[in-house]
């Protein structure tokens, strides 16, 4: 099954995701199909680009059958409110 899921990058205590397209059997931060976005939960020095999705390639993702998890749902929920506001 191919599912959207985040997959961890950073340091200890400093967390950076990768919202990745991969393969349910794989490990976590192990082989991926596609990065479709990332996720910052600590920004530095204001940045205020913390999360950016491709909805295109979600979309399309979603439409092959992928699943998505419950973070990367609740994260491109508020990206899609994000983007309708600006």
């Amino acid at each position: 099954m191919v599912k959207i899921r985040l997959s961890r990058y950073g340091t200890k205590k400093r967390p950076f995701y990768k919202m990745v397209v991969a393969d349910s059997r794989f490990a976590r931060n192990g082989r991926f199909i596609e990065k479709i976005g990332y996720f910052n939960p600590i920004t530095q020095g204001g940045k205020s680009s913390q999360l950016k999705i491709d909805l295109k390639r979600v979309e399309y993702w979603i439409n092959q059958g992928a699943q998505m998890s419950d973070k990367t749902k609740k994260l491109v929920q508020l990206f899609n409110k994000k983007e309708n506001i600006l």
